[in-house]
């Protein structure tokens, strides 16, 4: 089984082919620069960003593209009502720089605020998942001869304990106390949009994020969470939205599979 719509499969190239950008700079003794926000950057983040937005524009000229690595952009704000492209070129730098392979290029495409397309790419492990609100949730793992086997998230019954996946380099108390509220707890540590992938899998049960992100760190992630029967949902149960392109930060959120809990009760 394979995505069919001929855009998803577009940004399933474009994607891989960032990554392949990625990977020739990571086989390479790179240097670190600090953004302004202090968040670092790398030769790998620029490369794939170039590569994104190029081939992005010849695929829909029309559709404006927001990129972590290119945010200064006039009329930005009127976006989040229509479509736009949003792009993480490397999500999970951090991951890069200590060469553990747990980063990923996001490619999503935003409707009206919502992520009705995304693809998440990890090149170091060899995975691509796909998705489209119309057509499911789908992975490709390296070896799998081009075979994509569509995703769907868990169901808890309430009585096994909760496999919550937690950042791995932003770990604080307040996953902490939110396991503490929860019950029996598994956490399985991962990095980048890798941890929203693990729940649409079934990998794992909930992703509760307690501290900051960027519109552009989930959007992809999103679509393939939902596609796949799972939920991102603010702290008070509506959705996570992009409609509001002015403020780049996230609020809270939590990303959980099939269950009878009442998330925002636990907040």
């Amino acid at each position: 089984m394979k995505p069919s719509p001929p855009l998803l499969n577009n940004l399933v190239s474009i994607a891989q082919r960032a990554g392949d950008a990625i990977m020739a700079v990571y086989s390479t003794d790179f240097s670190v620069e600090t953004k302004a926000d202090e968040s670092p950057l790398t030769r790998a983040d620029q490369a794939a960003h170039e590569l994104i937005v190029s081939e992005l524009k010849k695929l829909a000229p029309e559709i404006p593209i927001l990129s972590e690595e290119d945010t200064d952009i006039p009329g930005r704000a009127e976006w989040g009502s229509g479509k736009y492209w949003l792009v993480d070129p490397l999500d999970g730098t951090k991951e890069f720089i200590k060469r553990n392979g747990e980063f990923t290029v996001n490619i999503a495409l935003i409707e009206q605020g919502r992520a009705v397309m995304g693809v998440v790419h990890a090149p170091a492990l060899g995975v691509t998942y796909a998705a489209s609100t119309n057509e499911g949730a789908f992975k490709l793992a390296e070896g799998s001869a081009d075979q994509w086997q569509r995703i769907e998230v868990a169901r808890h019954d309430g009585k096994t304990p909760w496999r919550v996946v937690g950042s791995r380099s932003h770990a604080d108390d307040s996953l902490t106390e939110f396991m503490s509220r929860l019950g029996e707890c598994e956490l399985v540590s991962m990095g980048s949009s890798l941890k929203l992938c693990l729940v649409a899998e079934g990998a794992a049960d909930i992703y509760p994020r307690l501290g900051p992100t960027s519109l552009w760190d989930t959007a992809a992630a999103q679509c393939v969470v939902e596609a796949a029967g799972g939920k991102v949902i603010q702290l008070d149960g509506s959705p996570l939205s992009y409609a509001n392109t002015e403020q780049l930060l996230n609020p809270f959120f939590l990303v959980h599979g099939i269950s009878k809990t009442n998330w925002p009760s636990l907040f």
